[in-house]
C-alpha cells in the first residue's frame, strides 16, 4: 500500500491540528504558544497531531502576539467596492488613531473563507470585524467564537445579543424613501430587492411594502424583482421592470449600485430620468454623485460605522483582557434622506 503523502506546513492550519487532536482550536493554539495552563497529556496530544501533520506555527503571528497593541481583523466578501472603500476608510482611520493593527482578508466561498479566517488567526488577531453579508453568517460567527475571537458585526439587520454591532434602521430608511416618492405623487412604485442572504435587504423590502400598504396601495407582484446588490443584477432587474406593459413611474433600488444600473438602462431605452422615471438608491456611496443625474438616496454613514466598529472592538478587547464578562454593545446610527436630481413628480397623463 502506498504511503499517504504528508501535507506541507503551508497547507496545514491550527484548525487541522485541533481536529486531528480532538480538541478545540483555542486549546491547540494555547499549546502552540506554550501556555502553562494546558495539561501535559493534552499538550502531548496536540504536539503529536502537529508533528503528524507537519504543522509549523506562523512566525509573523508570533511576532505580533508579543506586542500589546490590539490586533483587529476585517474579513469581507462584499461585492460593492464603493461600500467597502468607505467602510475601510473608517476602520483604518480609527485603527491609526488608537494604535491598533488592522489586518484585512478577502474571501468568497466556504474554503476561501476558512483559509482567510486561518490567516487572521495565524497573525494573532484579538477580534474580527464582519461587514455584510458575513455579518449575518452564523457559521462564521460560530467558528470565530470557537477560536475565542471577538466579533463585531457591521450593518446586520438581526443583531445577536452578545455580539456587538453597528447599523442603521434599514426598515425606517426604506420607509422614508418610499414616502418621499409617494409625496411626489407616485403610486406605481417598483422595488429592486437586495441579496436575500443579507438581513438589511429583507428589512428594506418590508419597509417599502408596509409603507405602500399604509398608503392604501397594493404593489403588483411583477413590480418587486430580485437583486444581489451588484450593478449587473441591477441591469437585469431594470430591463425586466422597464419592459412591463404597466411600467412603474418610480423604482426604489436597495442600493446605489443597482440604482445606477437602472439609470443606465433607462437612458438606453430613451427614457428621461426623472422626467419619465424616478430612480432612488440606498447607502449614498460615491456612485450616487458620479452618475447623471445624481441619485436621491438614503445616506448610510458607512465611514463613521467603520470607526464605530473599531471602537466597539477595542472596548470588547479591553474587557476580555481584564477578565470582564462578554456583553454585546449595539449602536444604531442615524440615516438621512438625501434628495438629488433623480427623483421628481411622475409624468402627466
Amino acid at each position: 500500500m502506498a504511503k499517504t503523502k504528508r501535507r506541507t506546513s503551508q497547507t496545514v492550519t491550527i484548525l487541522d491540528v485541533a481536529s486531528r487532536a480532538g480538541v478545540s482550536p483555542m486549546t491547540a493554539s494555547r499549546v502552540m504558544n506554550n501556555n502553562p495552563r494546558v495539561g501535559e497529556a493534552m499538550r502531548d496530544r496536540v504536539l503529536a497531531a502537529a508533528a503528524e501533520l507537519n504543522y509549523r506555527p506562523n512566525l509573523a503571528g508570533r511576532s505580533l502576539r508579543s506586542s500589546n497593541a490590539a490586533r483587529i481583523g476585517l474579513l469581507y466578501s462584499n461585492p460593492s467596492a464603493a461600500y467597502l472603500n468607505q467602510l475601510m476608510i473608517g476602520v483604518l482611520e480609527e485603527g491609526s488613531l488608537s494604535g491598533a493593527q488592522i489586518l484585512v482578508e478577502k474571501c468568497s466561498g466556504i474554503r476561501s473563507q476558512r483559509a482567510a479566517m486561518q490567516r487572521l488567526l495565524d497573525t494573532g488577531v484579538d477580534g474580527v470585524i464582519l461587514p455584510p453579508p458575513l455579518c449575518d453568517s452564523r457559521q462564521t460567527k460560530r467558528e470565530l467564537d470557537l477560536a475565542n475571537i471577538t466579533v463585531v458585526a457591521v450593518a446586520t439587520g438581526a443583531p445577536v445579543a452578545d455580539v456587538s454591532s453597528v447599523r442603521i434602521d434599514d426598515y425606517q430608511g426604506a420607509s422614508a424613501m418610499t414616502q418621499h416618492l409617494l409625496d411626489l405623487g407616485h403610486t406605481a412604485i417598483a422595488l429592486i430587492k437586495g441579496d436575500p442572504k443579507h438581513t438589511p435587504a429583507v428589512l428594506r423590502a418590508q419597509g417599502f411594502i408596509d409603507t405602500m400598504a399604509r398608503a392604501g396601495l397594493t404593489v403588483p407582484t411583477e413590480h418587486i424583482v430580485p437583486g444581489l446588490f451588484t450593478y449587473r443584477s441591477g441591469l437585469a432587474a431594470a430591463s425586466t421592470l422597464l419592459k412591463l406593459k404597466n411600467r412603474p413611474t418610480a423604482i426604489l433600488s436597495s442600493n446605489d449600485d443597482m440604482a445606477a444600473a437602472v439609470v443606465a438602462v433607462a437612458h438606453g431605452m430613451g427614457l428621461r430620468v426623472p422626467g419619465d422615471l424616478s430612480v432612488t438608491g440606498f447607502d449614498d456611496t460615491p456612485v450616487a454623485t458620479t452618475i447623471w443625474p445624481t441619485l436621491t438616496t438614503i445616506h448610510q454613514p458607512v465611514t463613521a460605522m467603520g470607526r464605530t466598529a473599531v471602537r466597539l472592538m477595542l472596548e470588547e478587547i479591553r474587557c476580555k483582557r481584564s477578565g470582564k464578562p462578554k456583553a454585546g454593545n449595539h449602536q444604531v446610527m442615524k440615516y438621512s434622506l438625501v434628495k438629488r436630481e433623480s427623483s421628481a413628480a411622475p409624468p402627466r397623463g
